[in-house]
């Protein structure tokens, strides 16, 4: 595997390049927007072509390169779909793969500094790109955007210290000159996290940390749940806001609550934009919903209801937002997506159904 660690001294922050050398596709993890020409310049210089930009979480300290690296290099841009960055082309969980060439990363759900962070493991060889839920001899902070330390220690212990000892761990900064630590590494050295600290004493430590306001955040953030292009939305919102309880998520996403949707089913149309395995799975499916995977939607409209609001549910609300919004574009007026998606509707112990429902079918042939 090509490996290429990058570094902008203005935030501390490092950005990664990994490419199969017989394929020449990579992957560029944590691009940073001032290093943008620095990177497409080395992508050009080693005859590389990218496939996928990933964001390990939706960062505060600065802002990403994800979306301008999609317009110059027609890579797809990649994200939680926890992390309300809607804007993203693919949206992934736990347990999903992204191929370059022979070689692949799988991605972790590490929530904790932020609910949408992710971790991305090679196997082979051995490395874990560990955005700020791991940094070395440390942890990212745990006191703004649905950040718990509570969930971090647990992220931490039960992703990311049951890989193999020998695994190399590449965090999103350093602040000491420090390049890369290893899983066995951290579980004795790091002061915070190590195996030797309760959680306890990990929540106690982070309580009073005290740390400034993010200097960036209020810039930062807003533009990169547009994936790095400020003002940018993915699709207009809906022309009537007013049919129903509605809430904005951060990144322009109209939301209706769980309880709300299950008092209310009767009179929407619920469409689930899993894929069937997700929608006949463990999780189940809300009564009454049809499927519609989200990369049929837009081939499948002409058979979707518009006399009556339609909701979007998928795992978490990310892929259910991007529809929504995708819904919006297409002339839906009353649309919105089902906020925390059925991980959130199962945890309220909502209706649930395990057979196989309706798909929607194409019927214009």
């Amino acid at each position: 595997m090509l490996f290429r660690q990058l570094f902008d001294a203005e935030t501390s922050s490092y950005t990664y390049l990994l490419a199969d050398e017989e394929s020449r596709e990579a992957v560029i993890i944590d691009p940073v927007l001032e290093q943008l020409e620095r990177d497409v310049s080395l992508v050009r210089e080693l005859e590389l072509r990218v496939i996928a930009v990933l964001d390990t979480h939706v960062h505060a300290d600065h802002i990403t390169a994800q979306g301008l690296l999609r317009s110059r290099l027609g890579a797809k841009t990649v994200a939680s779909e926890r992390s309300g960055a809607v804007c993203a082309d693919l949206l992934v969980k736990h347990g999903d793969r992204i191929e370059f060439g022979r070689h692949a990363l799988e991605v972790r759900e590490t929530p904790g500094h932020t609910n949408g962070c992710l971790t991305f493991v090679s196997h082979e060889p051995r490395m874990a790109f560990t955005g700020d839920a791991l940094l070395i001899r440390g942890c990212g902070r745990t006191d703004f955007q649905s950040g718990s330390s509570e969930t971090l220690f647990h992220s931490v212990r039960e992703r990311l210290f049951t890989l193999p000892d020998d695994t190399l761990i590449y965090p999103a900064h350093d602040y000491k000159g420090r390049t890369a630590s290893s899983v066995g590494e951290e579980k004795r050295f790091n002061p915070r996290l190590g195996v030797s600290r309760s959680l306890d004493e990990f929540t106690h430590i982070m309580s009073g940390l005290q740390l400034p306001y993010p200097r960036k955040m209020d810039v930062a953030v807003p533009a990169n749940l547009a994936c790095g292009l400020p003002g940018a939305t993915s699709s207009p919102l809906p022309a009537d806001l007013d049919w129903a309880p509605l809430t904005l998520s951060a990144s322009g996403v109209p939301e209706l609550a769980a309880d709300w949707v299950a008092q209310n089913s009767a009179r929407v149309s619920l469409i689930d934009v899993r894929e069937p395995d997700e929608f006949h799975g463990p999780i189940g499916h809300i009564p009454s919903s049809e499927l519609v995977p989200l990369a049929r939607l837009a081939g499948h409209v002409q058979g979707l209801p518009r006399e009556r609001p339609m909701v979007t549910v998928c795992r978490s609300g990310g892929r259910s937002g991007k529809a929504a919004l995708q819904l919006s574009a297409l002339g839906f007026s009353r649309v919105a997506s089902l906020r925390g998606g059925m991980l959130d509707w199962t945890a309220r112990k909502l209706a649930i159904e395990y057979g196989r429902p309706p798909e929607r079918v194409d019927r214009q042939g």
